[in-house]
């Protein structure tokens, strides 16, 4: 092979070397930004989530067709692997990956997937429809449903797809046999479209498109990875995050791409956090691997594609609307991270003259407003907005010094931020995210919350009770009660939460995992299923404490990805006999 050859060619062995020398670099257990469609790392973005939903919704209908389209490196594929780990025991899915079939050839495999047998020598569609036949009644008498998922739908020939539609008139006299999904790009949207396919799309009782996920979105799909690999901290800086969205576009397959290379280039560096240099380095290795002519020129219409989706998203992508995660507490891998993310106190306003609260019968202040009763709620807002506008920097101690008091934890005077550190010290973990009420009064906790100023300021301020309407906060020392919908002026999603760790301090524990945490995780779920969780090893993560695990996750809307995390743990400790733990809706547990 000559110099020229090997430009452009990387030894059969090195790669797999360099990964694993990044591994050990950055303390992973696994490649956190594999392409391969597994599961465990989905990161239920709002658009995966109702695609999910949609797909969910489908499998509950008497049958007909549920269609799910995205641009390539969506994540579609990954959906169609968390949906067939989520159907019930009583449905049986005939999976088809390569749609580039006859209509023999695609009967065939469907029988091949469902395990039904029929000569190899037959090659007639209605012999075989009609041995297929038979086993989705035999199965449907048996009180199981049939499900067939198409991926690469667009791939179907008009042939094909007709008689695909063909297979939907499998029946009984009031139920179908087979219920159909069919997965694909964008162009599966065109062809069914088509006039002649008209009686398929008339039977197509849910649809999604699955879009790009946006720049917030991003980065917490960045860290959910990260997590599950192995890692808590934040190995990816603000600017080499919206560095990897601009180039992405927003596809998480190729985020994965931008992010397993400048992981590898970090790892060359020496270093273990990634800034936007090594970024853009690693975007330029990425398209230079084919240095000729003809590759620049092919690299050139994907570079604009890219800049395409990128203004759309920033069209489409307004920051400064609030982020609605409320279903997205259903995930164990929801916008987090640890230590490394914290709200600064330099980012507050200077000192002003701090108002006087007034205070109320029940001895709460209340947000003090001028008897105007035309429009009493805005009067209230506009108090409101003058008291953030007086904030200063103490309102940053002073919201954490609240905080740890519900923890009955005392924060000393001579404690600087880093508060997160001071919360390890102390058993605790600090959770920062995005939310709404309900995802607040879903964890059942109190948090900070960031509220933005007029001024363009953010102040943190602590909510310690929340019930239906109203909400009590911590406001620069003095305790405040307001109308819930006051807030909403100025709270954008922001908050930060301290959490429970278990006892050695583990964040993460999955299959295979080890330590003494791993015997509180079996405590805690014996006691609260109820089940007898004895083992040889009660120090290893083994399948059944993953069965009993997943149990757990579906009774409290968690996704049952057998992962305990953040999440997990918050629901695990609402359960837990030790007391000490505040709650936001209520008092100490």
């Amino acid at each position: 092979m000559s110099s020229g050859d090997k430009k452009g060619v990387r030894a059969p062995n090195a790669l797999s070397i360099e990964q694993a020398m990044y591994l050990k670099h950055f303390d992973l257990s696994e490649r956190p930004f594999s392409i391969t469609p597994d599961p465990r790392f989905l990161y239920m973005s709002s658009r995966h989530r109702e695609a999910l939903a949609h797909l969910l919704y489908g499998l509950g209908e008497g049958g007909g067709f549920v269609q799910l389209t995205g641009e390539v490196g969506t994540g579609k594929t990954t959906l169609c692997r968390c949906l067939i780990e989520q159907v019930p025991k009583n449905v049986d899915i005939a999976l088809v990956l390569n749609p580039k079939l006859t209509a023999e050839e695609l009967i065939a495999t469907v029988c091949d997937e469902l395990g039904v047998e029929y000569p190899p020598e037959i090659h007639s569609i209605k012999t075989l429809t009609d041995i297929l036949n038979r086993h989705l009644l035999d199965a449907y008498a048996r009180g199981r449903r049939t499900v067939l998922i198409i991926d690469e739908a667009q791939n179907l020939s008009a042939e094909v797809l007709e008689q695909v539609r063909l297979l939907t008139n499998l029946e009984t006299p009031t139920q179908k046999l087979l219920q159909i999904i069919l997965i694909g790009q964008p162009e599966l949207r065109a062809l069914l479209a088509r006039d002649d396919m008209r009686q398929l799309a008339q039977r197509v009782t849910a649809r999604y498109h699955l879009e790009p996920i946006n720049r917030e979105e991003t980065g917490a799909y960045i860290q959910h990875r990260l997590q599950i690999s192995g890692v808590t901290t934040d190995v990816f800086n603000t600017a080499a995050l919206d560095h990897i969205q601009r180039l992405s576009g927003g596809i998480p397959r190729l985020i994965n791409v931008l992010c397993d290379r400048s992981m590898l280039g970090a790892y060359v560096e020496g270093k273990l956090k990634i800034d936007k240099r090594i970024v853009k380095k690693a975007a330029r290795e990425l398209l230079a691997e084919d240095t000729s002519v003809s590759g620049r020129r092919r690299w050139l219409p994907l570079a604009l594609v890219g800049l395409a989706i990128a203004a759309i998203a920033v069209v489409y992508y307004r920051p400064w609307q609030p982020v609605d995660i409320s279903a997205a507490l259903h995930a164990d891998a929801e916008v987090m991270s640890f230590d490394e993310h914290r709200p600064g106190p330099d980012s507050l306003p200077p000192a002003r003259p701090a108002l006087a609260p007034a205070a109320d019968p029940a001895g709460i202040p209340a947000i003090a407003t001028p008897p105007q009763p035309e429009d009493d709620d805005n009067l209230q807002g506009e108090s409101l907005t003058a008291l953030l506008l007086d904030a200063d920097k103490s309102y940053y101690r002073d919201a954490w010094t609240a905080l740890f008091a519900q923890w009955s934890v005392e924060l000393p005077a001579h404690v600087k931020p880093d508060f997160c550190n001071f919360a390890t010290e102390n058993g605790l973990r600090c959770l920062l995210g995005k939310g709404t009420w309900a995802s607040l009064r879903h964890f059942d906790r109190p948090v900070i919350l960031t509220l933005v100023a007029t001024d363009g300021q953010r102040v943190p301020v602590t909510l310690q009770h929340l019930d239906q309407d109203s909400a009590e906060l911590v406001l620069g020392g003095e305790l405040y009660r307001l109308p819930v919908g006051q807030l909403d002026i100025h709270w954008y999603g922001d908050f930060a939460m301290l959490i429970q760790a278990p006892p050695a301090g583990t964040l993460y524990m999955k299959v295979g995992s080890r330590g003494a945490d791993i015997g509180w995780l079996r405590q805690q779920l014996e006691t609260i299923q109820g089940v007898d969780l004895s083992t040889d090893n009660p120090l290893y993560f083994d399948n059944g404490l993953h069965q009993q695990l997943l149990a757990f996750q579906r009774s409290r809307g968690l996704v049952p990805d057998g992962v305990v995390g953040p999440h997990t743990i918050i629901q695990l400790n609402s359960f837990s006999q030790l007391s000490g733990k505040p709650r936001l809706t209520g008092g100490i547990s």
